[in-house]
């Protein structure tokens, strides 16, 4: 089990939600903390929390579609405290409620920007910075259950297709860092009240049907990113709710990798 007192994580999205949720559990577990977000006054107010509980953070407004200002954060761990160790690429934006042929451009940009360009300058800025002091360290990607299959019904598409993207890079970045004393984590939550629906009409009708009385708050979240990182678990889900859907999903691809079969053995 990693100790993590005193080492130093960034967390991306660490405004409120899932976000604030990770940093407070990391800040609890000894960590100092650089906290990223979009909004400056929750960035505030996600410092002054935790520095109430005595906990050490620096705050820096970030834009994850920007790879340089990425760069700037891994720069601001090591300039104030000396080397970083954990990176939680977590920022995400919603996209539910929309048909595919109705999203529009501007949104399909915004989406790919900021959940899966997002994550690839995460990994970029970041895993240079962990490997180079070679004491190890752990990356975190949120994705989502999402991220694993369709919610028939939901209009999420474009969503779930930049979390499915978000669980390839992840697998894919744990098999290059395999050996290298660096860990790979990638959170798949299910309902986590957060604000992340908030100011979407067609994204909060879809939320109110999807979260329900399993909805978990952002700290138990951030206890369960804790004990994943601790105990180098790589995917790391909230829920076990969905374990049927993802299980017919995989059976369908069975089935067709066995028609596969069937196909060449008749032809």
């Amino acid at each position: 089990m990693r100790d993590l007192n005193g080492k130093t994580a960034v967390v991306t999205g660490a405004g409120s939600g899932i976000g604030l949720g990770i940093a407070h559990a990391l800040a609890g577990a000894g960590m100092n903390l650089v906290l990223a977000d979009i909004q400056e006054a929750s960035l505030k107010e996600a410092r002054a929390a935790i520095e109430a509980k005595d906990g050490r953070a620096i705050t820096r407004v970030t834009d994850v579609s920007d790879p340089d200002q990425f760069a700037a954060l891994a720069r601001a761990a090591q300039e104030h405290f000396g080397k970083l160790h954990i990176a939680v690429n977590n920022a995400g934006i919603a996209m539910h409620g929309t048909p595919l042929a109705a999203v529009s451009a501007e949104q399909w940009r915004r989406v790919l920007r900021v959940n899966v360009l997002g994550v690839i300058n995460g990994i970029h800025a970041f895993v240079p910075a962990i490997r180079g002091h070679g004491e190890g360290g752990h990356i975190v990607n949120t994705a989502s259950i999402s991220g694993f299959f369709i919610r028939r019904g939901s209009d999420q598409g474009a969503y779930s297709m930049t979390k499915y993207a978000v669980v390839a890079l992840s697998e894919a970045l744990e098999q290059e860092l395999d050996g290298s004393g660096v860990g790979v984590s990638v959170l798949c939550p299910g309902p986590v009240r957060t604000r992340i629906f908030e100011g979407h009409a067609n994204h909060q009708r879809v939320a109110a049907r999807i979260m329900g009385s399993a909805a978990l708050e952002p700290a138990q979240v951030g206890a369960r990113v804790l004990h994943a990182i601790t105990h180098d678990e790589f995917y790391v889900f909230t829920h076990g709710t969905e374990r049927a859907t993802i299980r017919a999903r995989h059976a369908r691809i069975e089935a067709a990798l066995d028609e596969a079969d069937a196909f060449w053995q008749r032809n």
